[in-house]
């Protein structure tokens, strides 16, 4: 079942879209998303972040510190069985809300979907826990290194579903929701393998 974007006159984004649907009609691109935007839709909330990615500056970093925060709050109440249920309910979950929100926005790869970076961070900090607040920086400082400059895997990673074309390809927004969560888990892994090295080597 599909669902086509309708738009309404005077409103940027029209009526959100609550399946993966057939490419129709694309609305105009939504360079950055407002809070009435992520109210719209359930989707928006979980992509942008549940609002850390409206941040004008950096918002890759601000939802990587809310992942944080929310991980460090969450602790009391949380063993590995519990963060393995939450962090595996967080990965379909993520694929479809950045696939609809990515759709909503028309773009591939929004700057402002945020939800990558939050259940990567919190496979990063959970692999690497208990440690103190010195490793987590340091856990924190690479797996944004990893995100932003993407060498290696995560640069092939990021770039796989970036030639998309939304107009003759009906899968093309959930091939790019995956896409956005895939580079963020490349270079998740990639912080705990240094991590690990460094473990070892001290």
């Amino acid at each position: 079942m599909t669902q086509t974007l309708h738009e309404t006159p005077g409103d940027p984004y029209g009526a959100p879209v609550t399946v993966f649907p057939q490419d129709s009609g694309q609305p105009a691109p939504v360079a950055r998303p407002s809070v009435r935007f992520m109210l719209s839709h359930p989707a928006h909330w979980l992509a942008l972040g549940f609002g850390s990615g409206l941040s004008r500056i950096a918002p890759g970093t601000s939802g990587t510190l809310w992942a944080w925060i929310a991980f460090i709050a969450l602790t009391p109440w949380m063993d590995d069985t519990r963060w393995a249920v939450l962090i595996g309910l967080s990965l379909p979950l993520g694929w479809w809300a950045c696939s609809v929100t990515a759709r909503n926005m028309a773009v591939l790869d929004p700057g402002s979907i945020v939800w990558d970076e939050v259940v990567a961070f919190w496979l990063v900090l959970w692999l690497v826990m208990p440690t103190g607040l010195v490793g987590q920086v340091m856990a924190f400082g690479l797996f944004r290194f990893f995100d932003a400059v993407k060498p290696g895997p995560v640069g092939w990673a990021d770039a796989l579903y970036h030639h998309l074309e939304p107009a003759s390809d009906p899968a093309a927004w959930r091939k790019a929701g995956f896409g956005i969560m895939l580079d963020d888990l490349v270079a998740a892994g990639c912080t705990v393998l240094v991590v690990a090295a460094w473990r070892f080597a001290t």
